[in-house]
């Protein structure tokens, strides 16, 4: 069940509705995203520092702080230049953010509404700074498609593991799950 990084960004971006217009978009507020990404890591850290379990995760090691502001500071301004256009580079960078956050334990009910968070305030300051609407519009679909890729990566995570364990074909496992969600 290995991901195709590239193969799946394009799928995604179809589904969001991502375009070149938003892309052209993103890319002429490059500068603006350096001006406002570490508030946007603030407003994103103190969302997640409010969950007593996330906050046990965040300050797990020492350091760890730091380096996710960095990183997120990172992240935040590569959705505005793509990397290389959201192609190959920029698709293999969230596949790996992806894992890393399954890695140290940060879950989809975690980052979802982080994300949102974060989307709502980039909101507030298109409207305060007299960006154009299209922004806010392009920063949810690249936002939609970047918080893709982490659910994904806990699909493919849990889903290797159980075939790894089991010694199940993925047709098995697939089927096992579509018939055991009426379990549920």
């Amino acid at each position: 069940m290995a991901l195709d990084a590239t193969a799946f960004m394009t799928k995604i971006e179809q589904r969001v509705g991502f375009t070149e217009a938003d892309k052209t978009m993103l890319k002429s507020q490059a500068k603006w995203s350096q001006e406002i990404a570490s508030e946007m890591a603030d407003h994103f850290y103190t969302y997640l520092g409010r969950d007593a379990e996330m906050a046990t995760i965040l300050k797990a090691k020492e350091g760890r702080m730091h380096h996710l502001h960095q990183t997120f500071i990172q992240w935040f301004q590569e959705m505005f230049t793509g990397m290389d256009d959201w192609r190959t580079a920029y698709a293999e960078r969230r596949w790996r953010i992806g894992l890393v956050h399954v890695q140290i334990g940060i879950g989809p009910q975690h980052v979802v509404p982080a994300m949102a968070a974060v989307v709502q305030e980039v909101g507030k300051r298109v409207i305060a700074d007299g960006k154009p609407e299209e922004l806010r519009e392009a920063l949810s679909r690249i936002c939609m498609i970047d918080l893709a890729f982490i659910e994904q990566a806990y699909v493919e995570v849990s889903a290797a593991a159980v075939l790894k364990e089991t010694g199940w074909t993925e047709g098995l496992f697939k089927r096992l799950v579509t018939r055991g969600v009426g379990t549920l």
